[in-house]
Order: structure tokens, then sequence, then C-alpha cells
């Protein structure tokens, strides 16, 4: 992505941009900061989210960042998306796919809404803007696909959540063999817990338990994109998602389901 990099792509005469989305709060702002930042070549960041206020002031933090205002639920809104970039002469050099959502609760008891709206926005939309973006990605561009540490086991009172960040991730991982021959890598971001808007909106606060594991959002974005640079297909951070990661491979999953079972029951499942 570095600016010598960029001269050996051909593309010189294009504008060389960022693509977040989800970049009005959480992980996904946090990216949109770092990035303009670590990445002073880039002409343009394009924040994509729905809240425009939000967008505003991201744009007044930031010279580079370029507000997209769209909500990736309404078609309308994608098709505008991919007008822009078909009228745009721009190189896509980087995009953080961030936006998501998650609603806690046994499945029968939630709304089949609620259901759909985290398929949709954790699954459906992020596979939609990744296809959207890869024929506009150059050799040696980079993918950020924010999962979570619960796309490692199923996770009752999560379920569906937990269920839709297993195919982020593993859509990832897939993706990201498919495309080494263009040279272009893909990290599954795996966090835990982080200290966002995320547990408001999901119903939820945070346990005592899980206190002990909440991190800033700051050094899991970090991570991520050296993470990315360095070509790594995961980044997870901390110790403890590690060994979440390692437990889910080695230890019996109806242990793992009858412990986060016992959790959900306390109601202190992610």
């Amino acid at each position: 992505m570095e600016q010598q990099r960029n001269r050996k792509t051909g593309n010189t005469g294009q504008r060389q941009i960022a693509l977040v989305t989800g970049a009005s709060s959480g992980i996904g702002r946090e990216f949109v900061r770092q990035v303009a930042g670590r990445y002073p070549e880039l002409d343009e960041i394009w924040a994509v989210a729905r809240r425009e206020e939000r967008l505003k002031q991201l744009k007044k933090q930031h010279r580079s960042v370029r507000p997209v205002l769209a909500d990736l639920l309404e078609q309308e809104d994608c098709n505008r998306l991919a007008e822009q970039l078909k009228r745009e002469n721009v190189s896509v050099r980087l995009l953080v796919n961030a936006a998501g959502c998650g609603f806690s609760g046994a499945f029968a008891s939630q709304s089949q809404e609620t259901v759909a709206e985290m398929i949709r926005l954790n699954c459906q939309a992020l596979t939609a803007v990744t296809g959207l973006i890869l024929p506009y990605m150059p050799q040696r561009s980079r993918i950020l696909q924010v999962a979570s540490a619960s796309a490692f086991l199923p996770q009752p009172g999560f379920a569906v959540y937990a269920a839709s960040k297993a195919y982020v991730r593993q859509f990832s991982l897939a993706l990201g063999q498919e495309l080494k021959g263009r040279k272009i890598t893909v990290t599954a971001v795996c966090p835990g817990p982080v200290n966002t808007e995320f547990f408001q909106r999901a119903g939820q606060s945070v346990a005592g338990w899980k206190r002990v594991f909440l991190r800033e959002a700051g050094p899991v974005v970090e991570k991520a994109l050296r993470d990315a640079a360095r070509g790594r297909r995961e980044s997870i951070y901390g110790l403890s998602m590690n060994a979440v990661r390692l437990g889910s491979r080695w230890l019996p999953w109806g242990l793992l389901l009858n412990i986060m079972g016992k959790w959900s029951e306390r109601g202190v499942t992610e």
C-alpha cells in the first residue's frame, strides 16, 4: 500500500482509497482513525455508514475522510454505492467490512425481523460489498473482514450472531485462498469483547466475567492492520482469545456447549 508499491501497480492515474463500512461507531470508526494515520499516501477514505451526523464528525476529524451515507440493508443504497464506484476513477487498496449487529437471547424468543437483520447485515451485506469492491482492487490490496471470537464455537443465547460470524470467518479464509493469484490478502478479524456500543445494541450489559476480557478498540484495530500487512489469514487479539480458539479445536464440543449453555442460563453469554 505504500507509495512505492502503488507505483508498481500501474494505477498512478487513479485515486488510491480505502473503504470502511460500519464507519460511524465502534471498531469501524477506529479503523477509519487508524487508517488515516497509518496510510497518509491514500487519497481518500470512504467511510460508509447510515448515521449522517457521525460521518460529518469523522470528516471534521480527518480531512481524508469522504462520508458515504448508505444503509447496507437497503438495496437502493447498495446500488448507489455501485454507481459511485463506476463513476469515479478509484483503486481500492484497503477494504474493511466492519458493519454488523448482534442481538442476544434464546432463538425462540427472538423476532424473525431481528434474526433476519443479523443474517442480512453480518453475512449478506458483507458478502455483497466484498463482491462489489473486488473489481476495483489491484494486486497487493488488502481485505479485512470483522468477524468475532464467537466464530470459534456455537453460543447458546447468542446462536444466530455466533453462526453469522462463523460464516464471516469461513468465507474470509476461503476467499483469501482464491485471491492468492491476485496477491490480495484477506484477514478475518476475530476479537473478543470490545468496549464499544455493541453490547448496548445487543440488549445486554457487560457481564462480570466478561469485563476481565474486555478490550479497547484501539489495540484490536492496530493489531488487525499489522496482521493484514503481514498477510495473515486471521487476527486474534490477546492470549485469552487465542486460548478460546485452541480450546474450540481440541476440546470436545459437547463439553464446550454445556459450558456455554450454563453461562447462557445465567444471562452472561456473549
